[in-house]
């Protein structure tokens, strides 16, 4: 697809912004207890330049690749912007990988330069960084990093702003992504200045932001998704930026930036829910709701209490949200929109739209955007976010198009009359029972999670008589597991489960039983992706050797 030249690129809006609004406030970062550092664009824009000054004073190659390893910050953002400015080329990794694939990606991708920020755990990582690695800290890494690497703020203090203003151009390799890797060797999905500008663009027109719009930034940055809604849209429309410090004071973060768009995960719409039932009970709720006048103060105080009585715009991605949930939050004046992106295409594909919502689909095509289902079933999408390609694997890549141009997603899916769009599973996820038929497992995981008590749900049953389903419990539940007044509830409540999802299902797919695991599946143990996407293999591998007997239990219910 054809870039559109006319869009100003990151940096051009970053002068634009110096020049025209050098006192406003672009990023709020928490440094730490009550201590909070605020960013102008002006000072952003010279901390900028310093840092460009110091990185093309280190004479590396015209092309070269500058790491960034860390969490959300304000560094982040002005590093990415940095490394553009020097003539680089910027390689994000998640701040949740272990050493190997730390060392995998740094190898592959021939970084020269890292940015080591703000971590969690740095001890997981650390051994994956070559010992000859020139690397650079900031007042947000972990203290042997700050200790053993030059620091940012030393680095601006004495290096000169850069003079000139140099600008990129739309068709030049701007950043190299990463996938998640949930098998195998993550592949480096290459992103030009104009595939990034356009998806930010058409998401903040699409969107209606403007300058006086706030987000709160902590999903990943390394990932597509919040580097296009977050990243490039706030610098397109010059909107202002906070920062999240931990999990611990995530409502108080929240709070401070009263976010007039909020992106979210299933999860953590969950925990907020959980968090408001916990001090007011839903029946309680429910009453009040339906009281003319009261509901209206009720609404109010919960979205306050939440910090999300300004948003105006409520999102949710990685994985699908139950009827229930997005019904309950309806009620309380937020619509949820969900959608749909790869990193093959910047996360710029599909967007529900306001009151355009059908619950089990992913939105519509974004302006730009063409979708089609091939003759197979699989979703295929023409994007201006579509990459360049696979990093070093043109084979690879050739392989991820068709002949006119269109990304082959992996996805299968169905498009209603309105063009919304539904996933109805993965190509590579569909498997075989030992009747020979085939199951595709995300319809019938989606269906399964509408359980209050579940939060993720893996269908498995590869050469098995019917499927089964395991079943992960939410945060509230699953310290609770082992109580008598929970496994009372569940094993009631999970059978009817069963008996209601298997009735909208072919005989071929219904469930045998179901499972509920004793573990959490996180990011940490492996079995999530750092998009909290399932690892399927690593899944279905942990409890493969218990398969057996659980078909020979023959309960509808099993506790691991």
């Amino acid at each position: 697809m054809e870039l559109n030249t006319n869009i100003p690129l990151p940096l051009q809006r970053l002068y634009q912004w110096e020049q025209s609004r050098p006192s406003d406030i672009y990023m709020t970062q928490p440094m730490g207890g009550d201590i909070v550092q605020d960013y102008t664009w002006q000072r952003t824009a010279q901390e900028v330049r310093r840092m460009a000054t110091y990185l093309k004073s280190l004479n590396l190659p015209a092309d070269a690749k500058v790491g960034i390893l860390s969490k959300n910050c304000s560094y982040w953002i002005m590093a990415d912007l940095a490394i553009w400015m020097a003539g680089y080329v910027s390689v994000p990794l998640y701040p949740t990988l272990n050493a190997e694939t730390v060392g995998k990606i740094l190898e592959h991708s021939e970084t020269k330069v890292l940015l080591i920020g703000k971590l969690d755990d740095w001890n997981m990582m650390k051994d994956g960084i070559p010992a000859d690695m020139n690397c650079i800290s900031t007042a947000l890494s972990p203290d042997d990093v700050k200790v053993k690497y030059p620091q940012w703020d030393d680095i601006v203090a004495k290096n000169a702003p850069m003079q000139e203003s140099p600008t990129r151009k739309h068709d030049e390799l701007a950043t190299i992504v990463y996938t998640s890797g949930s098998t195998g060797m993550p592949k480096g999905v290459m992103l030009s200045f104009g595939a990034m500008v356009a998806a930010g663009n058409g998401a903040a027109d699409a969107n209606g932001l403007t300058k006086d719009d706030r987000m709160l930034s902590y999903l990943p940055l390394a990932h597509v998704f919040e580097r296009y809604a977050v990243e490039m849209t706030s610098l397109d429309k010059g909107f202002r930026l906070f920062f999240a410090e931990s999990l611990d004071t995530f409502l108080k973060d929240l709070q401070r930036a009263t976010p007039t768009m909020f992106i979210s995960v299933p999860r953590l719409w969950l925990k907020f829910q959980a968090g408001v039932v916990g001090k007011l009970p839903q029946k309680k709720l429910d009453k009040l709701l339906k009281i003319p006048g009261v509901s209206f103060l009720i609404r109010k105080k919960i979205l306050k209490g939440l910090g999300l009585n300004h948003v105006r715009l409520a999102a949710s991605g990685s994985a699908p949200l139950s009827e229930d949930i997005i019904n309950w939050y309806r009620r309380l004046g937020l619509e949820l929109l969900e959608g749909y992106g790869m990193s093959e295409n910047f996360a710029y594909s599909h967007i529900m739209k306001p009151g355009r919502v059908r619950v089990g689909y992913v939105g519509e095509p974004l302006p730009g955007v063409q979708q089609r289902i091939s003759a197979d079933g699989e979703i295929q999408i023409k994007s201006p976010g579509t990459m360049m390609g696979y990093y070093k694997e043109p084979e690879k890549t050739a392989e991820t198009f068709t002949d006119d141009g269109f990304l082959k997603t992996g996805d299968r899916g169905e498009i209603d009359e309105m063009g919304r769009l539904k996933i109805t599973g993965r190509t590579k996820e569909i498997f075989k029972t030992s009747k020979g038929k085939y199951v595709a497992p995300a319809p019938i995981e989606n269906k399964l999670v509408s359980h209050s008590d579940v939060e993720m749900v893996c269908v498995a049953g590869v050469e098995q008589p019917q499927p089964y389903a395991l079943l992960m419990l939410s945060e509230g539940t699953w310290p609770k597991r082992n109580t008598p007044e929970v496994r009372e509830r569940l094993e009631k409540e999970l059978p009817e489960l069963i008996k209601s999802v298997n009735a909208t299902l072919d005989p071929h797919e219904h469930l045998q039983f179901v499972v509920v695991v004793k573990d959490q599946w996180t990011i940490e143990n492996a079995f999530l992706t750092p998009t909290m996407k399932m690892k399927r293999n690593v899944i279905e591998d942990q409890y493969k050797s218990q398969v057996e007997g659980w078909y020979a239990a023959r309960k509808k219910v099993i506790f691991e």
